[in-house]
């Protein structure tokens, strides 16, 4: 794909192209190729449904070049013409945030999807974020733009990263692969934590209910994009069809990446500081009902059959 890497900043956007749409009227129409924000970057996208909604226009969009996953309703103000002044306007706004078409400089988004390349190095990323906890460089020398200062610090328990480095030694040094479908699944995982909670708090919060749909919302998106191995690529596209969500797929070997991973995706999210302090609190505990059903939860072997790397791709075209 030729565009910019693209962002998922999980906000509207802040950045409006300034039209107002006639109550009655749309201002573009389905299989309409437009620039849509998405963050504080502009992807190209088409319009695939558009619905008048609450007297206002909603646009279904599928952004060019990416995963349909990333598909997503937009309001007008996400929207612009695909015209060659705003194309010129897409590529100032690359500029700005450093971006060049042929080089990814680093993280800058919430779960944003990796070219083939950005799945190179994601190959030992996990590793060395559980052994070292440092900033990863990208593949162009560019150190990532999030400080350590600024990430979310999420404690994994001892045994449970040492079960990450094992994870990463049967997949990438001995050719093994978590046999799929799993059983828990993350989503029965979530489902046994939350009748946990229920059991032990006497009563079921709603915010240990949105915190679970968080996480499998989390886990759905960014599995595909970044919490694969290469050699695992060929499994996920066999695997996971027909719009099947990752959580009834895959298990706790998966989930317990994306907390590695939790830290960089929180850091680009605007919460106040005594939300992300509770946040941090609910994900530890959360962390620790891991731990204490490693046994049941985690498989103690992998699958011993040689995989097939395949061409490794990043993201689906």
């Amino acid at each position: 794909m030729g565009n910019s890497s693209k962002d998922d900043s999980a906000s509207d956007g802040d950045t409006s192209s300034g039209d107002t749409p006639p109550s009655k009227s749309s201002l573009y129409s389905e299989g309409e190729k437009v620039l849509a924000y998405h963050g504080p970057r502009l992807y190209e996208a088409k319009v695939q449904k558009a619905e008048l909604r609450k007297k206002e226009w909603r646009y279904f969009v599928h952004y060019l070049g990416w995963n349909k996953n990333w598909d997503e309703w937009v309001g007008v103000d996400r929207l612009m013409k695909h015209t060659e002044e705003n194309v010129v306007k897409q590529q100032a706004l690359d500029k700005k945030q450093g971006v060049d078409k042929n080089v990814k400089s680093g993280r800058s988004a919430q779960t944003k999807p990796k070219s083939s390349t950005d799945a190179k190095v994601e190959k030992e990323d996990l590793k060395n974020n559980v052994s070292k906890g440092k900033k990863r460089k990208s593949e162009s020398g560019v150190e990532d733009n999030v400080s350590l200062e600024k990430l979310v610090k999420i404690q994994i328990p001892s045994t449970l990263r040492k079960q990450l480095v094992d994870d990463w030694e049967f997949v990438t040094q001995q050719d093994k692969l978590v046999k799929l479908p799993r059983s828990p699944t993350v989503d029965d995982i979530l489902t046994k934590y939350l009748e946990y909670r229920a059991k032990k708090d006497g009563m079921m919060t709603d915010s240990i209910g949105e915190i679970l749909k968080g996480i499998r919302c989390y886990f759905d998106k960014a599995l595909p994009v970044m919490l694969l191995y290469k050699k695992e690529r060929k499994q996920y596209h066999e695997a996971v069809v027909d719009n099947v969500s990752p959580s009834t797929v895959y298990g706790a070997e998966h989930l317990l990446r994306l907390f590695v991973k939790l830290p960089e995706l929180l850091a680009f999210v605007n919460i106040e500081e005594e939300t992300l302090t509770r946040l941090q609190q609910k994900v530890l505990d959360f962390l620790k009902f891991l731990q204490k059903n490693q046994s049941t939860f985690f498989l103690s072997a992998y699958d011993g059959s040689k995989v097939s790397e395949g061409k490794g791709k990043g993201k689906d075209d």
